[in-house]
């Protein structure tokens, strides 16, 4: 069987692959420092499987390669300090250790003896310089070029981090495919992202006012099943080597009101919506072409917005609202 190292795999996006993964028959290794991470029992019953092993490292001291193996066939390289609040409050850790992280990183792909993809995530936040600077085309194809915002904006450092690591892995000498991840959401993605924060103030206050920021802004969402579906198949097509892929959806573009409107009536709450302020620094449009995407992968997304805030909706109330426990964040 084929083995797949993922780091920062404790975390939402890379429990969900690993799970992906799993259910595929490859041996999965979850590399993570559980900084954000967290061991619920999810993870527990994950690792539990035959073909998963669950690693606490911190890839930032490099002995800790000392523990893992020379012979992954893929590396999926997710660990990064993310998250506004976190990006807000250290800047220079997001772009030091970030930098650090992927260049400890690659140095041990460089010594895998069959590594047939180097997978990088980098962000859809790499297109936020070029839309408030020049005129962004919405949807937006990976071809846009790229332009920083302000060097002395905290929120830069984040964008700026993705950037260097996108070339730093062009440039690398491995087999490179880079993802640009627009809008996932799903269940086991803590409480800090707007699909589950709307949720708990829906269920929780069934009457009275719901503010919203950023009323106006438009969005796609990726279901999560969907969004490391897409994953894989790059990481596996011959076709995506070398390049930058957005992963996400390019419709319905809508609004955060809409989405809004959609958690209260699942959520079958009677809040009223008020419009809160604009986000420092939120895009007022984000939305990607998945044109080059779907050509590579040949995949389209099944499930529906409706469909997985329903399904994001009872795993957040049966796990996380009625029945307190750890989630990813």
């Amino acid at each position: 069987m084929e083995k797949v190292l993922i780091t920062g795999g404790a975390g939402f996006i890379g429990y969900h692959l690993a799970c992906n993964l799993a259910r595929r028959g490859y041996l999965v290794d979850i590399a993570d420092n559980f900084a954000r991470g967290v061991k619920d029992s999810f993870l527990q019953e994950l690792s539990n499987r035959e073909n998963v092993n669950l690693l606490d490292l911190d890839l930032l001291e490099k002995t800790s390669f000392n523990d893992l193996d020379t012979d992954y066939s893929i590396i999926f390289h997710l660990a990064a300090i993310i998250g506004v609040q976190f990006v807000l409050k250290a800047p220079y850790d997001v772009l030091t250790k970030n930098t650090e992280l992927l260049r400890n990183v690659i140095e041990f792909g460089r010594k895998q003896r069959f590594l047939d993809r180097f997978v990088f995530t980098s962000t859809s936040e790499i297109y936020a310089g070029t839309l408030r600077y020049f005129s962004l085309p919405v949807p937006t194809p990976e071809s846009t070029p790229l332009t920083v915002t302000d060097l002395s904006e905290n929120r830069t450092s984040y964008m700026l981090s993705k950037i260097y690591g996108e070339a730093l892995c062009l440039h690398s000498g491995l087999p490179v495919t880079i993802i640009r991840p627009h809008n996932f959401y799903g269940p086991r993605m803590g409480l800090s992202h707007v699909v589950p924060e709307l949720f708990k103030k829906a269920f929780f206050s069934k009457e009275g006012e719901l503010t919203v920021f950023s009323p106006d802004h438009r969005r796609t969402f990726c279901y999560i099943d969907d969004a490391v579906e897409i994953m894989r198949i790059l990481a596996e097509a011959e076709s995506s080597l070398g390049q930058a892929f957005n992963v996400g959806n390019e419709s319905p573009e809508i609004t955060i009101n809409s989405l809004a409107e959609k958690i209260l009536k699942i959520a079958e709450s009677n809040l009223v919506i008020t419009a809160g302020p604009v986000t420092a620094g939120s895009p007022r449009r984000r939305c990607p072409d998945m044109t080059k995407t779907s050509e590579a992968t040949g995949y389209t997304s099944i499930i529906s917005l409706d469909e997985g805030l329903r399904r994001t909706f009872i795993w957040y109330k049966t796990n996380v609202f009625l029945n307190p426990g750890l989630s990813a964040i």
